[in-house]
């Protein structure tokens, strides 16, 4: 199992519509389960977005931060998980993130617990994506980035796009050093090829997404699903790029092993 934090920058990269499609293409054996946890510091988008609003404000992680200062982290967890699978498996689960971003405030002692139970939720073999937004590899909830299997830069392969995305990842190489596996995934909306974007920031470009707004727009705002979308040439792409992802994964762990410490903070998975 598996801990993959995505991470962007300026642009609107679009690195929740990126962590959606994963976690709905992602590959789940019999008994294995998927969790996106929105943990962006300037607040979460899929409860208006993806879920068009269809869930209260009563699930998420701002409720999180009262249960982490009871130490009670690890059962509270488990209560604020949102099935998103039409039949209800819940195998593919998404802790939406804060409402409101000055609620940040209440969270600098949580994004640690996370961490650790993030990486203890793969005895229950759970792999979990961690959606950083464009500033949460950073600053207290850098710790979510510093532990994971993988990091994943968002960008668009325009000018404005790389840039950011040079600053951000000269920045997370300083904080994790080579702990986590560290990778580009493109958004094909610019002009720069996936061997001159990764000739000049030096890294792997693990998959380019394509340009498609229509399919993106169900992932993002809850749009109407186009005709044939799970077959789309974006979902087909995104599943491409899990394969690639878990490949990071087994690489990483042949390296150095799971990441963080196993088994703290992870009573009640359901």
């Amino acid at each position: 199992m598996a801990v993959i934090a995505l991470a962007g920058g300026l642009g609107a990269p679009g690195v929740t519509t990126t962590a959606m499609a994963l976690l709905l293409t992602w590959p789940l054996e019999t008994g294995h389960r998927v969790v996106l946890a929105e943990c962006d510091p300037d607040g979460g988008a899929i409860l208006p977005g993806a879920l068009q609003g269809t869930l209260s404000n009563s699930h998420g992680m701002r409720n999180l931060a009262l249960a982490g200062r009871q130490n009670q982290l690890g059962e509270a967890f488990w209560r604020q998980l949102v099935d998103v699978t039409d039949a209800g498996t819940r195998d593919r689960l998404v802790l939406p993130g804060l409402y409101d971003p000055a609620h940040a405030s209440s969270m600098g002692p949580v994004w640690d617990q996370l961490a650790h139970l993030f990486a203890g939720v793969e005895e229950h073999q759970h792999d979990v994506l961690v959606d950083l937004g464009r500033r949460g590899a950073f600053g207290p909830s850098g710790v979510l980035a510093q532990r994971a299997d993988v990091v994943l830069v968002v960008a668009r392969n325009t000018l404005r796009s790389l840039q950011s995305a040079e600053v951000r990842l000269t920045a997370l190489r300083e904080q994790v050093g080579n702990a986590p596996e560290i990778g580009l995934l493109l958004v094909d909306r610019g002009s720069f090829s996936k061997e001159e974007v990764q000739k000049h920031l030096k890294t792997d470009v693990v998959a380019t997404l394509p340009w498609r707004p229509a399919e993106a727009a169900v992932l993002s705002d809850g749009a109407s699903q186009p005709r044939k979308f799970e077959s789309s040439e974006f979902m087909r792409a995104a599943r491409t790029t899990t394969e690639k992802v878990l490949a990071m994964v087994a690489t990483r762990r042949a390296r150095l092993g799971p990441p963080g410490q196993s088994g703290r903070a992870v009573a009640g998975a359901r």
